[in-house]
């Protein structure tokens, strides 16, 4: 079965307003447009323009008993996105049954649980550059960088400054690895000094601004406190990675990851649910306790994946669950012909130029594609991005 499919991107405030439409050649809303999603998510499903009766790609697939395991996204974030982790399987089973049992409304703004499912992520950089918070990093990494900027601080003989931009009660607290998630909660919490340190935090990046001593770490700090002034999540983001992707490069985000994308456009995939706990960076709810329970608080590295080359100019991301992969072909690299392993469903956008799917389904620029077919053959010079994926086993 191979269907036409397309969707309207979702005008989401954090968004940019022409990122999507250059992209894929269309004409800009005038609105944010931070996400194009291409799936059954019942939330926004694909319409079928081709190949089917059914109006959306949800009707179809649950006609015939079927529902996806992922949903392929392009992310265009002009502002950051909150803070926030994902549920394992097993924590979203025990917290949807605990929030239904309480009677809490699948609407309601202070549900944690929409559904049953984990929602491990993988975001695949198409602008240079593309910044994520991703992760916590050591202590150590963090001491060390908090300390240069005290120094730089004091060497520049300004008592005054020297005590607005004071740290210490941070440094305090960052003995060992093993204090991050007392950490975390007290920063999130807004806990004692947690306001005053914020400020703190904000007053240094802006005095490192455009010196030696300036790093990515300081540069979100800024972008931060200009989008939400005096949110504690400025503070947390001084203990996690700022990452910064090349076109090409990609993250993959494991359940119970911290994360916040910062600023620029991607192709994103991940398990189809819809489980956010957030920690702020957000007028939405922050529910500090749930979040702690879910949260994965040890330092971890940068969380990269690299992918696998499946032919030449063919690369395959898989993580290492079954809900997705993403397999990447670059232009001119199936002008020859490609077949690919489908592992399931397949989604498939073409980025620029053309290529034909299955020998019949012409896809130029901004089109996609559904396919069920055990394989999927692509050939032409476009380029093109194709998600798979499979049902975790219970």
């Amino acid at each position: 079965m191979l269907l036409r499919i397309e969707n309207t991107p979702r005008s989401y405030a954090w968004g940019s307003t022409t990122a999507i439409a250059e992209l894929l050649g269309t004409t800009p809303s005038g609105e944010p447009e931070a996400e194009l999603w291409l799936g059954d998510h019942p939330g926004a499903p694909a319409r079928i323009v081709e190949g089917a009766e059914e109006p959306d790609l949800a009707a179809h697939l649950q006609a015939r008993g079927h529902k996806l395991s992922f949903l392929l996204k392009v992310l265009a974030a002009a502002e950051p996105l909150s803070l926030q982790a994902h549920p394992t399987i097993a924590q979203a089973r025990a917290g949807f049954a605990r929030e239904n049992k309480a009677g809490i409304a699948l609407d309601d703004p202070t549900r944690n649980y929409k559904d049953e499912l984990h929602k491990p992520e993988l975001i695949y950089a198409l602008s240079d550059p593309f910044i994520a918070l991703a992760g916590f990093r050591s202590l150590d990494a963090v001491r060390a960088e908090l300390h240069s900027a005290h120094i730089a601080i004091v060497h520049g003989d300004d008592e005054e400054l020297e005590e607005r931009t004071d740290l210490g009660p941070v440094l305090n607290k960052l003995s060992s690895d093993s204090a991050l998630p007392d950490i975390v909660r007290w920063i999130i919490d807004g806990g004692e000094h947690i306001a005053e340190l914020v400020a703190a935090a904000t007053r240094t990046a802006a005095h490192l601004d455009g010196t030696a001593d300036d790093t990515q770490s300081w540069a979100t700090v800024r972008r931060l406190a200009h989008h939400y002034p005096g949110d504690p999540g400025i503070l947390l983001s001084l203990l996690m990675h700022t990452v910064v992707l090349r076109p090409g490069e990609a993250l993959y985000l494991p359940t119970g990851n911290i994360h916040s994308y910062q600023r620029g456009l991607a192709i994103e995939v991940m398990a189809s649910s819809d489980n956010v706990l957030r920690g702020g960076l957000t007028p939405k709810h922050v529910d500090v306790p749930e979040l702690m329970a879910v949260l994965d608080a040890r330092p971890v590295p940068e969380p990269r994946i690299d992918p696998v080359d499946v032919a030449p100019g063919v690369r395959r991301f898989t993580p290492d669950v079954v809900d997705f992969a993403l397999t990447v072909i670059d232009s001119g690299a199936a002008a020859g012909g490609v077949t690919l392993d489908a592992r399931g469903p397949t989604i498939a956008l073409c980025l620029e130029g053309s290529a034909t799917l299955q020998g019949s389904l012409v896809l130029e620029r901004g089109q996609a594609a559904y396919c069920d077919d055990a394989a999927l053959s692509i050939q032409g010079t476009g380029r093109v991005v194709i998600a798979t994926g499979q049902h975790p086993r219970a």
